[in-house]
């Protein structure tokens, strides 16, 4: 009888340990003690723009009243704004993540660890749709946060803040996920875990643990009338948040993923009338004409049902299943077409607006290197027949530049600058801006799988 009751405990044990692993803990303090050292404090400044000079009327410009007056304005104190947030240690390198308002506008930023060390941080890239900002300091024996999965998260499960909340530093509160994919009227990507731990102005930016001590999400919005906690957080869930590290650490901005698509939510009248099972998934009225889901063969009428296996239950998720993948992604997006399912294979594209913001930033390139540059995707290293999976893709020469001097041509892959591996966009501006210090730059290229090297030359001081 014995024997047989042991497989039988180990079994019941087997199915209960999981949902123990989020039960509530006796005590919280020692996942606040092995946290805390990946948790900062950030605080920023905005210098205000000084006045405009305004001369009395019927002055005379050039007058001696312009000395006088210019120097009064100089002797004026300094106008400064300060701000408090939180981050968290995203890696050893000393890469920080915390909120995009938090560090808006600032002119300083400046990173308080747990030892009380201070750092000035450098403002690597910033996502204002999701509300995220990387940042980066002088790594040295940090201790960066461990991802978990937020997806595994359920409605009841205990979670634990950290951060600066009124300036109180390495605050910690508890609490439970009060609800999930919660849609508060702060961009298209709304999907926020909604959680009753106290999170108070100065929290912004700061993690959200599960009881096992890994990072579920980015505390973010508080829902408050009187500016204080209320029991209503919201956090930013780290599997949104992890898709946009990558690109805002290699390119300082991120590239979002579209289909081109319109879409709204499945009616009773839709239902009827389409004779689907239930109202599930994203209606497409409208597709742009040239756009991915065009191209790919979506049509007007076509009710989104699933993107890669994954249930779209309304409107609102499919821009969210989609920001998840890069550019030159192929998804699977199963529609309803005619009472019929279909699954159709999409290569996604990068959002306009995104792709503004970069074109903003290759002007700058532009100016300084004669040369745009953009990441090497899986896609286009098909397409230019490069041998290489690391490189930055040549868009642009400009004429008598430098670079066009020395032979690099439109879709040349660059591999190496001075024998330094370029694998980002983030690498060959680090590399190539020595052009604009008077030092010549080696270069190896790729060019349909051929390798050429070239040495660009500075032009001459004039």
């Amino acid at each position: 009888m014995k024997q047989m009751m042991k497989p039988l405990l180990i079994a019941m044990l087997m199915l209960v340990l999981p949902h123990l692993s989020y039960a509530m803990p006796d005590s919280f303090a020692d996942l606040a003690a092995e946290q805390k050292t990946s948790v900062v404090n950030i605080s920023t400044t905005q210098y205000a723009k000084a006045p405009q000079l305004q001369m009395p009327f019927g002055h005379m410009p050039g007058s001696p009243f312009d000395d006088f007056f210019r120097g009064f304005l100089d002797q004026m104190p300094k106008q400064e704004r300060h701000a408090l947030g939180t981050g968290f240690i995203l890696s050893k390198k000393g890469y920080i993540v915390t909120n995009n308002h938090v560090v808006k506008d600032a002119d300083e930023i400046v990173v308080t660890l747990s030892n009380g060390q201070e750092q000035e941080a450098e403002l690597i890239g910033t996502d204002p749709k999701l509300d995220l900002a990387l940042l980066k300091i002088k790594g040295n024996g940090l201790r960066a946060v461990k991802l978990g999965d937020s997806d595994k998260l359920r409605v009841g499960d205990w979670v634990v803040a950290i951060g600066n909340p009124f300036g109180l530093e390495q605050t910690v509160t508890a609490g439970i996920v009060s609800a999930k994919g919660r849609v508060i009227g702060s961009g298209p990507y709304d999907d926020f875990i909604q959680t009753d731990a106290a999170i108070n102005p100065g929290n912004s930016g700061g993690p959200l643990f599960n009881v096992d001590g890994e990072l579920v999400g980015i505390n973010t919005a508080i829902y408050s009338q009187s500016g204080g906690n209320n029991g209503i957080g919201f956090a930013i869930p780290i599997n949104l948040a992890k898709s946009v590290f990558k690109d805002l650490r290699e390119n300082g901005h991120v590239q979002r993923a579209r289909l081109g698509v319109r879409i709204q939510d499945v009616d009773k009248a839709t239902m009827k009338a389409l004779n689907l099972p239930n109202r599930q998934g994203a209606l497409v009225p409208q597709v742009e004409a040239g756009s991915a889901a065009d191209k790919a063969g979506i049509q007007a009428g076509d009710v989104i049902v699933a993107v890669d296996g994954q249930v779209i239950h309304k409107a609102h998720d499919l821009p969210i299943k989609i920001a998840r993948h890069q550019p030159g992604d192929r998804v699977l997006v199963e529609v309803i077409r005619n009472g019929k399912r279909k699954t159709i294979p999409v290569i996604v594209e990068e959002m306009p607006d995104d792709m503004a913001a970069q074109k903003q930033q290759q002007k700058t390139s532009l100016a300084k290197h004669g040369i745009l540059v953009q990441p090497l995707t899986k896609a286009l290293a098909e397409q230019l027949r490069t041998r290489s999976d690391k490189g930055v893709v040549v868009k642009q020469v400009l004429q008598g530049s430098p670079a066009a001097r020395a032979g690099i041509q439109r879709n040349d892959v660059i591999l190496r600058i001075d024998g330094h591996v370029i694998d980002s966009v983030r690498t060959f501006e680090k590399y190539a801006k020595n052009l604009s210090k008077g030092h010549a730059l080696r270069v190896l290229l790729d060019r349909r799988g051929d390798q050429v090297f070239v040495i660009v030359v500075p032009p001459k001081a004039k």
